[in-house]
């Protein structure tokens, strides 16, 4: 039986492989420092989404979650500061957009979760 389709799983992993091209250009372009932060916060959204699909509890995934939420913000803070600052030339408007949408998507999850582990 095929797995069930998880949106944000595929949301966060696309999410990473952009962020990962966008850092590739920032490099070309000499830009280290916020990069390489945004390289870090961006492609671990993805790796705690996957640590929270395999968690051993509810409280865990909850945990997991709640802390790709914050890298979510932390990535939304990097793309804000590079986009308004005009420090790179890539253009981070789409996916400024798209981390917007992640950050929605995983509030509702952790929200839910807490919820369901309250009334447990």
């Amino acid at each position: 039986m095929p797995e069930k389709e998880n949106i944000i799983q595929q949301k966060t992993f696309a999410f990473a492989r952009q962020i990962i091209a966008l850092y590739l250009a920032l490099k070309n372009e000499k830009e280290f420092v916020i990069s390489r932060q945004l390289l870090r916060s961006g492609t671990s959204i993805g790796a705690n989404v996957e640590e929270a699909i395999a968690a051993f509890s509810k409280k865990d995934f909850t945990h997991k979650m709640n802390i790709a939420q914050k890298e979510a913000r932390e990535s939304k803070y990097w793309l804000r500061l590079l986009s308004e600052t005009h420090i790179a030339k890539s253009n981070t408007k789409e996916l400024l957009t798209e981390v917007e949408e992640i950050i929605r998507i995983l509030t509702a999850i952790v929200k839910s979760s807490q919820s369901n582990i309250n009334n447990s």
